[in-house]
């Protein structure tokens, strides 16, 4: 696994939020993160075609990374009866938004295992938060190239 101290700020207070609980409490901070994940800015609200569908996600899950200048802007949908996938796009939204670009392209592929919810949930979950990380990666690769 990779070393936390290549998070940046947002994802490593995330991250030591999930660690400084014991186990069992972890889910009801996921479900806290889940019933916080920021709405949609109007241009995506009325075109969710915008989103990329993540295809790793049990749920529907859309997501999209924006660049603004050299500043990344994390956006997804979850629906409310989909808690933790709602949290684990949460955690992305407000762990990624306002970071740089290549912030964004360093953090580590792994994140999702880092903040101690292999034991709490599906790998299957964890692999849909893996997935929201690697678009919003490849998304902001795109972008930079464009």
């Amino acid at each position: 696994m990779t070393d936390a101290a290549a998070l940046p700020a947002p994802l490593a207070e995330i991250r030591e939020e999930f660690l400084e609980l014991p186990e069992r409490e972890r889910l009801q901070l996921l479900l806290e993160f889940s019933r916080e994940l920021p709405g949609l800015p109007p241009r995506y609200e009325s075109a969710p075609g915008l989103l990329e569908a993540v295809e790793e996600c049990q749920s529907p899950v859309r997501a999209f990374a924006e660049v603004d200048g050299d500043v990344v802007h994390f956006y997804a949908t979850a629906p409310q009866e989909a808690p933790t996938t709602r949290g684990f796009a949460s955690i992305l939204a407000q762990g990624l938004s306002g970071l740089t670009t290549q912030q964004v392209l360093d953090v580590p592929d792994d994140f999702p295992l880092m903040i101690g919810l292999t034991r709490a949930v599906s790998p299957l979950r964890l692999n849909g938060m893996a997935g929201m990380l690697t678009r919003a990666k490849r998304q902001v690769r795109e972008q930079l190239a464009a």
